[in-house]
């Protein structure tokens, strides 16, 4: 990946939504700093990301974390811890493991150089050439193939 010029942070891209104030960006920033280096292969400018919480210090209180980043799907994650630290912790865990998987998703799985060397001689597929394997043992025969 080609180094971005413009790097996303927490603190550049993080907005408060309902249930929060902008004093409280502070702190919530702070405590997903974490995500900066996953959000780092991003440009600032193509990258946003919003907390908000529904019924906040509620017995039912819900916390949720969306992130936009151009050219992906949007990544929604969500909390129903009581704590509120702990909510938010909950959230910012999530997005970093979505973002890992969809790093991991977009990543090729197959380097071509490999599929292009031929095969050992050792490890030729029995549909293939089924007079190339060895010939089994017949007394070492399981119990599951009699």
């Amino acid at each position: 990946m080609s180094a971005v010029t413009n790097p996303a942070t927490v603190a550049e891209c993080l907005r408060v939504g309902a249930g929060f104030s902008q004093g409280d960006r502070a702190w919530i920033a702070e405590q997903f700093a974490t995500l900066d280096a996953r959000l780092a292969g991003f440009h600032a400018d193509a990258t946003e990301l919003e907390v908000s919480v529904k019924d906040r210090e509620a017995r039912g209180q819900k916390v949720t974390l969306e992130c936009w980043i151009a050219g992906r799907q949007k990544i929604v994650t969500t909390s129903g811890e009581e704590d509120l630290h702990a909510a938010l912790n909950d959230v910012r865990d999530d997005l970093r493991r979505r973002l890992n998987d969809a790093k991991t998703r977009q990543e090729p799985r197959h380097n071509k150089h490999l599929r292009d060397i031929s095969q050992p001689r050792d490890q030729v597929d029995p549909a293939e050439e089924p007079e190339a394997l060895p010939a089994g043992d017949p007394s070492r025969a399981d119990a599951e193939t009699v």
